[in-house]
């Protein structure tokens, strides 16, 4: 059996091995190496556990922990790359889900050890509940938007920032009553009350907070969303007095909210706003409304150049940067991509690939899909070492993206991406946007580039299709 002593050393060194492991998951060439370390420090994790509290015994442990493998290994067999996001978003909100279930056996005293600071035990187990409660909402809502089974773009009840308001209070309340557990206060001071009171008033805040959150902020969202999970297990922690869940919550939680703010600098947003869903909602102004509609979604504008001058553009190249974006995720094509790169460099010509940092609907996620198609890590970019190579750049090929490069940011107050840092793809020399449809982004603001006569090529449909035309314009002689 692991004496106490042994137990602590083992907590810092599986911490400090999940903290390599994240660091070894921010760059791509490392980053099998460090899902492998977080992957040991899980297993290693279960079976100091299971040793420590010498329950290595008991069978029903092993089934569950079966059942939780082939559901975990069924879920990563079917979950193709495009699904990442709102996989990462269910994943969060079953993380959330078990911080809140072991705040809420620990609060009414389930398999759980008299503890002699019975107080500090509730309120702990109180807000483990709530706050893991308001994790699996928001993930579950944040998922299903993702994966297209809600809506997409903001939902706004009636009075909803007074509702999101009230609600907040009544997630507060179960923790302010759970100061009186076992005291005379009446039925105030009932676990199962204020267990209630926890678990419906935290589904309700998160509910609140996720559906009113537009795919512009996605990004942000799901990296809030991994942080309250990561929070519910450390308090959780605390409520069972367990070091290794404490300090393993706590890692995932601020590297959570390290990326919400990276995030968030990166959007020009404030997480304040974010969180009362008011950039995702902001009402068109006339500057707004001042900006080119658009046309049938999947007709092409008049001024598409000629398929042999752009192919003769193509050849002559110097210089080009591929944008992608969610459409690239949504049409797969990222190994379409690839072989458009590879064509041009057997031209000579430089190509490197501008990655807007919420690009796509999950921090990382176009890395994740050129990855996939073994796009070197070298030639990715991010915005702020790309920007400036706009200017000097022949031919900028855009996949699927909108929001992430729309000049609108720069000067359109009042709507959802203004004083959003973009890429600058509007001072290239050409560029060719290879979209589904001319229809503004998940943020709803309508963008110039797209009447952009002189210098934009629009090759509306779908990306594999416009993506295997500019090969062949590059095979032929």
């Amino acid at each position: 059996m692991i004496t106490e002593t042994a137990y602590y050393i083992i907590c810092a060194i599986l911490a400090f091995l999940s903290l390599l492991g994240l660091s070894l998951m921010s760059k791509v060439s490392t980053a099998v190496r460090g899902n492998l370390t977080l992957s040991f420090c899980l297993l290693a994790g279960c079976v100091v556990t299971l040793l420590y509290y010498r329950i290595a015994g008991v069978g029903t442990v092993y089934a569950f922990i079966l059942a939780g493998c082939i559901t975990g290994a069924v879920l990563a067999y079917k979950a193709q790359m495009m699904e990442m996001p709102q996989t990462v978003a269910m994943l969060n909100g079953l993380g959330g889900l078990a911080g809140g279930v072991t705040g809420a056996l620990t609060l009414i005293h389930i398999g759980v050890k008299p503890s002699a600071y019975p107080l500090f035990v509730n309120v702990t187990a109180t807000l483990a509940v709530v706050v893991g409660m308001v994790t699996f909402a928001g993930s579950m809502v944040a998922a299903g938007k993702l994966h297209r089974l809600l809506p997409q773009q903001p939902v706004v009840w009636k009075n909803h920032p007074l509702l999101t308001v009230l609600f907040l209070a009544g997630s507060a309340a179960p923790v302010v009553f759970a100061f009186f557990t076992g005291k005379d206060a009446g039925i105030l001071s009932g676990s199962y009350f204020i267990l209630a009171l926890a678990v419906i008033f935290g589904s309700l805040f998160g509910l609140a907070f996720a559906i009113r959150v537009g795919g512009a902020d996605m990004p942000i969202a799901i990296s809030l969303l991994t942080s309250l999970a990561g929070v519910a297990a450390a308090i959780a922690g605390m409520a069972i007095g367990d070091l290794l869940v404490v300090s393993i919550g706590g890692i995932v939680g601020s590297s959570g909210l390290l990326l919400t703010q990276i995030m968030c600098r990166a959007m020009n947003r404030n997480l304040t706003v974010i969180l009362t869903g008011k950039t995702s909602v902001a009402p068109a102004t006339a500057r707004t409304k001042e900006l080119p509609e658009e046309k049938e979604e999947n007709a092409a504008p008049e001024h598409e150049s000629n398929k042999t001058a752009l192919g003769n553009l193509l050849k002559s190249a110097k210089r080009v940067i591929i944008v992608p974006g969610y459409g690239m995720a949504l049409a797969q094509a990222q190994h379409q991509v690839r072989r458009l790169a590879d064509l041009l460099e057997a031209r000579h010509t430089d190509v490197k690939y501008a990655i807007h940092p919420v690009a796509g609907r999950m921090p990382g996620h176009m890395n994740v899909l050129l990855a996939e198609a073994d796009v070197a890590y070298e030639q990715l970019y991010e915005m702020d070492s790309i920007n400036d190579d706009f200017k000097e750049t022949d031919i900028v090929v855009v996949i699927g993206a909108n929001d992430v490069l729309n000049p609108a940011a720069r000067d359109a107050e009042d709507t959802p991406i203004y004083g959003m840092p973009v890429l600058n793809a509007d001072q290239a020399r050409h560029i060719i946007i290879c979209n589904f449809d001319a229809k503004p982004g998940y943020a709803g603001v309508p963008n110039p580039l797209y009447r952009m006569t002189d210098k934009v090529t629009m090759m509306l449909g779908d990306a594999k299709d416009s993506l295997a035309e500019l090969q062949s314009m590059l095979s032929n002689p």
